[in-house]
């Protein structure tokens, strides 16, 4: 099949925000019973709107324009808390089936056309200390990290009603795209003093910046990717996120909940079950996606951390390639007790697969609300 739609931007849908940021924040935060909220996380896989357009999708199906959703509008402070320099972009291989290229951490990267919008790393910078001294300045303070209209695109991100955010690196994520997966985990137990050293300079550069921006606007949301698991668990345990990550995300977060934010959310696929405990215990309140494929069923979650763990996602994407029975006891199952306890926002677990059919996708946003209406009429009476 020939792509139309090949890249991160291409694949990028429309929603209208229709909640208000404070009703946004107080649903999120348990402070009180909203009505419930629906939306879409990440849009579509590559290769989907192909797939919808010859099925007879209409343009505003294939920008996720047409279809409905509640939720509210998001803004991020113009900053840099993360690497900030590095190498230029170049392409040194293109076939038909793959790209080549160098990325900005000076990374040979390789994309396989057709089939994803993320490239994979073939190499890493950083294996020693000396190493990591050489591009370390990628990472530390500079005024740089400011863009010139920071402040006053803030303030208009709060006139403009938006939830407020600002990201740091993960701190797993970060490391492991300096030195990569195993590397990494071996750096846990043989080369500690590393780990330590990439945390601490990326969260004195992060405090720094976000002082002086929670100094001046309200914050409402810190933000943290860190994608540290899979089916078959994390790639850091308790311990380590105890030892190295607790206390990189508390440096930042302790002050920002003491300025007025209210949410840490982490991005992380895969079964985290087994650490949200530490996760929760490292200030972390809020999660996503909630991937039933990995075993994270989201009904069960909230029965076990109650209002000390807010989500979105949690509804299997892949049931959406199935029966509409199916598709109707996945709703039937999760959504009457997430809409009774609020602290959820209704979302498919990651990007819509290949194979969903677009009459599939219409059902399961119409059913959706269906059971979400009833839910709160049955609740409201």
């Amino acid at each position: 099949m020939k792509l139309r739609w090949s890249s991160h931007a291409d694949l990028k849908i429309r929603i209208t925000p229709t909640v208000s940021r404070q009703e946004y924040l107080d649903h999120m935060t348990f402070k009180r019973l909203c009505p419930p909220m629906i939306t879409e996380i990440f849009g579509p896989i590559v290769g989907l709107k192909e797939e919808w357009l010859e099925q007879g999708a209409k343009p505003e199906e294939l920008d996720f324009s047409a279809f409905r959703y509640r939720t509210a509008a998001r803004g991020s402070v113009r900053v840099n808390t993360g690497r900030l320099g590095g190498h230029p972009g170049q392409i040194v291989e293109e076939t038909d089936e793959y790209i080549i290229e160098i990325d900005g951490y000076g990374r040979r990267m390789k994309l396989m056309k057709g089939y994803s919008t993320l490239p994979l790393p073939l190499d890493y910078p950083v294996k020693t200390f000396d190493d990591w001294l050489k591009i370390k300045h990628w990472y530390e303070f500079s005024e740089a990290r400011f863009h010139k209209d920071w402040e006053a695109h803030a303030r208009q991100l709060l006139e403009q009603d938006r939830v407020v955010c600002v990201s740091i690196p993960g701190g797993f994520d970060e490391p492991r795209q300096l030195m990569g997966e195993e590397n990494l985990c071996i750096a846990y137990y043989e080369n500690p003093e590393l780990i330590h050293d990439i945390l601490d300079t990326i969260g004195r550069t992060a405090q720094k910046v976000l002082d002086r921006v929670s100094a001046r606007v309200q914050i409402d949301v810190l933000r943290v990717h860190e994608d540290l698991a899979g089916k078959s668990g994390p790639l850091a345990g308790p311990k380590q996120i105890e030892e190295f990550i607790k206390p990189y995300y508390r440096r930042i977060w302790d002050m920002l909940a003491d300025r007025g934010a209210v949410l840490f959310d982490q991005d992380s696929d895969g079964d985290i079950t087994s650490v949200i405990p530490a996760f929760l215990d490292a200030a972390i309140n809020c999660m996503h996606p909630m991937e039933p494929a990995a075993g994270v069923d989201v009904v069960k979650i909230r029965e076990q951390y109650g209002n000390r763990l807010a989500f979105y996602g949690g509804i299997d994407k892949h049931v959406l390639r199935r029966s509409k029975e199916e598709i109707i006891a996945e709703l039937e199952y999760k959504i009457p007790p997430l809409v009774a306890t609020g602290g959820c926002v209704i979302a498919l677990d990651h990007r819509i697969p290949n194979g969903t059919p677009l009459e599939n996708y219409r059902f399961y946003l119409q059913k959706a609300w269906e059971i979400m209406e009833c839910c709160w009429a049955q609740m409201d009476s």
